[in-house]
């Protein structure tokens, strides 16, 4: 027992792997950002937790220094915050934030469609059919994790699609928190089951080169993750007054 109150962890079962102490195969700090920014994702560490150093750097089996350097890189991607002179704690997302930032994502990844319909190659839908298949049969099982995962990296794969590096550089910047809000919209069966379909109606509408059905189609699921997140919290929270 270290000295100090230790992370309170949700009382769920931590994923795969999050218990292992942090190896050294890349730098450190960039270990520790990832291994981080997935448990806050993820809501091992949940919304509003105060990070204590010293408990969080037996758990991952590093130093503080790499562990500040980490805090500081997820402060400026908005999954924690600095508290002057007491450390830091985890960041909330707000009903009206989540809903914001969903308007935006909306957006870019509508753009991203429509011209990712008309600019991908044979071997970027190939790979793109490769990763919706595998989600599907991880969504089959119940694999919520697995296909997260993967969710994630068609997103990434559809911007990518596009070959506009503008667009790129501007989704990237406000990915982390939309993995977030997206992660958290999964908690609903309701809406994985919908997502699920969405994603293959838009699997179909690439298939066809259609680029203004495919736009529609992944804004329209944009919106209903960040309404489904935005709904989620406002129950959370309870009602005001």
């Amino acid at each position: 027992m270290v000295a100090g109150r230790p992370v309170r962890m949700s009382r769920k079962p931590a994923p795969k792997g999050f218990a292992a102490p942090i190896g050294r195969a890349r730098p450190l700090h960039e270990e520790v950002v990832d291994r981080l920014r997935d448990m806050i994702i993820e809501g091992v560490i949940p919304a509003g937790e105060r990070l204590h150093e010293i408990n969080l750097s037996e758990t991952l089996n590093v130093s503080r220094t790499p562990l500040r350097e980490a805090l500081k890189l997820l402060a400026n991607e908005g999954l924690v915050e600095l508290l002057p002179g007491r450390g830091a704690r985890v960041s909330q997302l707000t009903p009206e934030g989540v809903g914001e930032l969903f308007e935006v994502i909306a957006g870019l990844e509508r753009l991203a469609a429509e011209l990712a319909a008309s600019r991908m190659t044979a071997r970027d839908f190939e790979r793109l059919r490769r990763m919706h298949d595998r989600m599907a049969v991880h969504f089959e099982a119940g694999e919520r994790q697995d296909y997260f995962a993967l969710n994630h990296q068609i997103h990434l794969a559809i911007v990518a699609a596009a070959r506009n590096g503008t667009l790129t550089a501007t989704h990237a910047a406000l990915m982390v928190k939309a993995r977030w809000g997206r992660y958290s919209a999964l908690a609903s069966a309701e809406r994985w089951a919908e997502a699920m379909s969405e994603h293959n109606a838009l699997m179909a509408a690439l298939e066809q080169r259609d680029g203004r059905l495919a736009g529609d189609i992944l804004c329209k699921h944009d919106r209903r993750t960040g309404e489904t997140t935005e709904q989620m919290l406002k129950a959370a929270n309870g009602p005001v007054g």
